[in-house]
């Protein structure tokens, strides 16, 4: 792992008692090893950071699923010298021996796997103490506590990355409201994110996530992708490859004729839901299973939510219409037993079922996600001063160069424009 890669440092995380805590962080090391493996552009840009220190002495507070893949973002970026606290996105996605092993390399950890909501925001407000100049998020729920109930911090930071699309549809809402305060790069939304990681990462490890909570077979299932954007068409390609009927459910005219236009069977969800097998919510937005859809399910029906907060899958409604609970039956799988006997299978509480049933994307989506977090927080070092509040694209140039770095590491070469080519496309004279 290029990054901190001896232990040192006051950093602690909240966990186990010293001796049971250094063998915890050795199998995070472990872990962080073999990530690292498949993360060459990443750990090359860690190489490059050590030598020309692009954030010497900046101070980060990220707010992101704490695992082996964010951990060499981390070393990456200590090795450039920041400053970094990190808090956990997401309280069911936390690997414990991940966050013992940074807080070992002296990275401030403040995670623990299955804590409460309060918790759960004691642990951001503890990232926010070191004062950040700059803020990594992922969700926004870093940056809305800024907002909210730190305020007195935000004269200090000067901007940020945002990881996902509900992070960005939130800080859209907030520059739209003026209330965003500096600065924000939407990283979810470069042409590699969303074709990377979000089509190919989200299809794969949303379904990884299923398959090991239910050991279910996909092939000859009826599967409804609820949501059409990158994200819904790399599940439904993902499940359409392993056998499953398909159905796509949107609320976009656009999404829903390319929908179909490629095959997918598209209904609104209150058809969908009387012969779905697998659902699987993954649209940013809240209650899009709700009572009536539950209601039509059949006995067994599977609930997953690929999105990043469990507000799409309307969990209160299910708990009100069953007559008995059974946690666990599987892992990550909770058992709704309604008045008519019929049983709904609840993944990984309604929370992202990739990155709590599974191990979120591989860490070669990650390698690609994280490198463009990496290049835009130096730009951003570089850039901060000059950037009104709002929320700004990626650089297209970090954008090609991860994808440059990417296909390099794979040892693949591509045509380039000869100098014809290039004055033809910057002419309006030539003509046929």
């Amino acid at each position: 792992m290029t990054g901190p890669a001896a232990p040192g440092g006051a950093a602690t995380v909240e966990g186990e008692p010293q001796v049971e805590g250094t063998q915890i962080a050795q199998a995070g090391e472990r872990r962080i090893d073999w990530a690292a493996r498949a993360m060459p552009v990443l750990q090359a840009l860690g190489t490059r950071f050590a030598a020309e220190r692009p954030l010497d002495g900046v101070r980060i507070a990220a707010c992101l699923h704490v695992t082996a893949e964010t951990a060499v973002l981390m070393g990456a970026l200590k090795a450039g010298g920041a400053d970094i606290a990190l808090a956990a996105s997401n309280p069911l996605s936390t690997q414990d021996d991940v966050a013992a092993a940074l807080a070992g390399y002296g990275i401030a950890v403040h995670a623990k796997a299955g804590v409460d909501r309060d918790t759960y925001y004691r642990h951001i407000h503890a990232a926010l103490d070191i004062a950040p100049e700059i803020v990594l998020d992922d969700g926004c729920d870093l940056v809305n506590t800024l907002h909210t109930e730190r305020v007195e911090l935000l004269p200090g930071v000067s901007g940020g990355c945002e990881e996902t699309t509900t992070g960005i549809i939130r800080l859209r809402q907030m520059a739209a409201e003026q209330a965003l305060r500096f600065p924000m790069v939407a990283v979810n939304d470069t042409r590699t994110k969303r074709m990377f990681d979000n089509r190919y990462g989200t299809g794969q490890s949303t379904l990884d996530g299923i398959m090991r909570a239910t050991n279910t077979l996909l092939a000859g299932k009826t599967v409804v992708v609820a949501g059409f954007g990158y994200c819904g068409r790399g599940v439904a390609e993902r499940a359409k490859g392993l056998g499953a009927r398909v159905i796509v459910t949107e609320i976009d005219p656009v999404k829903a004729l390319d929908a179909l236009l490629q095959g997918y069977e598209v209904r609104p969800m209150s058809a969908a839901a009387e012969t779905g097998d697998v659902f699987v919510t993954v649209t940013g937005n809240r209650d899009v299973i709700r009572g009536e859809h539950l209601e039509r399910m059949k006995d067994g029906a599977i609930l997953a939510n690929a999105g990043h907060f469990d507000v799409e899958v309307d969990v209160r409604a299910l708990e009100s219409l069953a007559l008995t609970v059974n946690p666990a039956v599987r892992p990550s799988t909770d058992e709704y037993v309604l008045a008519d006997g019929r049983r709904l299978l609840l993944l990984a509480e309604g929370r992202l079922v990739n990155l709590t049933a599974a191990e979120g994307h591989p860490a070669a989506v990650m390698d690609m996600s994280f490198s463009a977090q990496a290049l835009a927080i130096t730009w951003l070092a570089r850039e901060r001063a000059t950037l009104a509040p709002g929320v700004y694209d990626v650089p297209a140039e970090i954008d090609a160069e991860v994808a440059r770095l990417k296909l390099a590491a794979a040892s693949v070469e591509i045509d380039t424009l000869t100098a014809t080519q290039e004055d033809y496309l910057h002419s309006w004279r030539a003509g046929s």
